[in-house]
């Protein structure tokens, strides 16, 4: 992916309220985010939280080439478009859980 087989990886918690809503958000998203060479890494519906915030129900990674590149995606009109529409009222809560570089998968 990255410079020298480099990732950037962002893994995230969210309380998700309206499943359909957001899998329409998923939907309009996801080419978006593969036009910048991102992608979904793991993606877990959770069933029961034994430590942290009890309200997270969806946790998943993404990945991209560089940081920049995160930036880039999360700044293009076209993803603000879909967030606001469609993330916003489906999702109670976000909460990014970790961010950092790894060996790309």
């Amino acid at each position: 992916m990255g410079a020298e087989g480099r990732e950037h990886v962002l893994l995230m918690g969210l309380q998700v309220t309206d499943e359909a809503t957001y899998a329409s958000y998923r939907a309009r998203m996801t080419p978006i985010l593969s036009s910048y060479g991102g992608a979904f890494g793991h993606d877990f519906i959770v069933a029961r939280v034994l430590k942290g915030d009890a309200r997270i129900n969806r946790v998943f990674t993404l990945r991209f080439p560089d940081r920049a590149t995160q930036e880039r995606f999360f700044a293009d009109a076209q993803y603000r478009a879909a967030r606001a529409e469609l993330f916003e009222p489906a999702v109670a809560t976000a909460l990014v859980l970790g961010e950092f570089d790894a060996a790309a998968a």
